[in-house]
């Protein structure tokens, strides 16, 4: 899962971002309204931590942005200010969360998984799909009750997969995914990791699709063609 965090205070946004990738996210940090909108236009990100007071304006014009353009980004908003008036605001204007500082790193990684498990569609922080179950919190999967031996990366590759199940996700999207932005990764390093996951999960009765030319889709056997 990737994040983008929008945050002026070098060693609030250092910290976060070392604490998210720590924890098996894709992070990327801007400090200017400017360079957000920019990456927002031409990357997918699966959540947004944002800060109100920027250099180049107030962070409440990001979510304007976002929801004029009717994207469903989920937006955790980051900031100093504590006024009601303030929460409010930011909730009116299509904000999914809304956090004082200062924050623990746990909790924040709790609010965003909420926030994306909920964008995806899940009510519960663990998905089942025919004998595979995820631990979303945890970062496992299980096959029978057996934990999967995973690298980072695998289990980045599978809870993308499954978090956008049945639906068909193109190997670029998965690129921009699962790596920051000073970070490479080529569609050929996609294609094994998605070898690697198919063998493992096999038997699950979930099977990972090759949708020729335009990229993958995992789905339960019953609702394969």
């Amino acid at each position: 899962m990737r994040i983008l965090i929008v945050e002026d205070d070098e060693t609030l946004g250092s910290a976060m971002t070392q604490s998210l990738a720590h924890a098996g996210y894709a992070a990327d940090l801007t400090a200017k309204i400017a360079d957000a909108l920019h990456l927002l236009s031409v990357e997918n990100f699966d959540a947004l931590v944002l800060d109100l007071g920027l250099p180049d304006g107030d962070g409440y014009d990001v979510v304007r942005y976002l929801r004029k353009q009717g994207k469903a980004l989920p937006v955790l908003i980051l900031t100093a200010r504590d006024a009601v008036e303030d929460r409010v605001q930011g909730l009116d204007l299509g904000a999914d969360d809304y956090v004082v500082k200062p924050v623990a790193m746990a909790e924040l990684q709790a609010r965003l998984r909420a926030l994306i498990r909920r964008s995806s569609g899940a009510s519960s922080p663990r998905v089942d799909l025919g004998r595979l179950a995820l631990d979303m919190p945890g970062k496992r999967a299980y096959l029978a009750g057996l934990a999967l031996d995973l690298s980072a990366r695998e289990w980045s590759v599978l809870e993308y997969l499954a978090t956008h199940s049945r639906r068909i996700v193109s190997k670029e999207q998965l690129i921009q995914a699962i790596t920051a932005m000073d970070q490479e990764l080529s569609e050929n390093a996609i294609e094994a990791y998605v070898h690697r996951v198919r063998s493992k999960i096999e038997g699950s009765g979930v099977v990972i699709r090759t949708i020729r030319g335009l990229g993958y889709m995992l789905e339960e056997p019953e609702n394969a063609h």
